[in-house]
């Protein structure tokens, strides 16, 4: 009985079978390769996608540190401060309007 059993084995994988289906093995094994470039495709699109995410909070961060800054540099008080080692100060009289008596201004 166990001999006619080999006999079986042997005749089903013999070389004509495995001729036979070389494509359909062939056809498994690239869909093997495509499964795991697959995988290791989305592996690196998803850690480049982390990496963006961190870099745009990281510019997000940065975009509301430096707006607050000028903000603050902004105030009158403080371009007072900054222009004021140039000898430019603060008017504390209104502008004086110059007329020219040639031109009528009305």
């Amino acid at each position: 009985m166990k001999k006619e059993l080999k006999k079986e084995w042997k005749s089903l994988i013999s070389h004509k079978w495995l001729v036979k289906n070389l494509p359909f093995f062939l056809f498994l094994t690239a869909l093997a390769v495509i499964y795991i470039y697959n995988g290791h495709y989305a592996d690196k699109t998803i850690r480049n996608i982390n990496q963006a995410t961190k870099d745009l909070k990281e510019m997000q961060y940065e975009y509301k540190t430096l707006k607050s800054e000028v903000m603050f540099r902004s105030k009158e008080s403080e371009l007072a401060k900054a222009v004021e080692p140039f000898g430019l100060r603060e008017l504390e009289a209104p502008p004086i309007q110059l007329n020219d008596s040639i031109i009528d201004v009305k």
